[in-house]
């Protein structure tokens, strides 16, 4: 199974985009893991919220192959340990999917089209972080989650 992580904008931080960049040189190990960053055309960033809202999820659904699963992270979604992403992955696995995308939103959100498109929202905290804060959260909790699904020592 290959993972597939979109995004809305790219991170600005170096400090940041290094952590990640560990994370994702981890993750090599054990699964196929791509990112794909997108961005609206400077002219569309001056257009109302619910526009840009709308224009990314045009870009988003445009990218996502149609045999894809997709699972948004969103503060809307269902909140769960690290031990119950690790049996979700596990889950995914067994079915056979060929290519589960998640997705991290700009910063107003998702189009109604792409919570249509969604099969799942997945919280990753009640808290609110910024979208690059939430990259490097995702990347080291899929990380987190294949090494509880090999019984390694990563996990306490």
């Amino acid at each position: 199974m290959k993972v597939h992580l979109f995004c809305i904008g790219k991170t600005a931080s170096s400090t940041l985009n290094n952590m990640i960049e560990e994370y994702e040189g981890r993750l090599k190990h054990y699964i196929n893991y791509e990112v794909s960053y997108l961005e609206l055309p400077k002219k569309l960033k001056r257009n109302s919220e619910e526009e840009q809202k709308q224009a990314e999820g045009e870009l988003l659904l445009s990218k996502i192959s149609s045999d894809s699963r997709l699972i948004l992270l969103d503060e809307k979604g269902k909140g769960m340990s690290s031990r119950n992403f690790a049996a979700l992955m596990q889950n995914e696995m067994n079915k056979g999917i060929k290519v589960l995308s998640f997705c991290i939103g700009g910063a107003y959100g998702f189009s109604d089209e792409v919570y249509a498109r969604a099969e799942l929202k997945v919280s990753l905290s009640q808290m609110t972080f910024t979208h690059q804060m939430v990259r490097l959260f995702f990347t080291e909790q899929l990380y987190r989650a294949m090494t509880i699904l090999r019984g390694e020592k990563y996990h306490h």
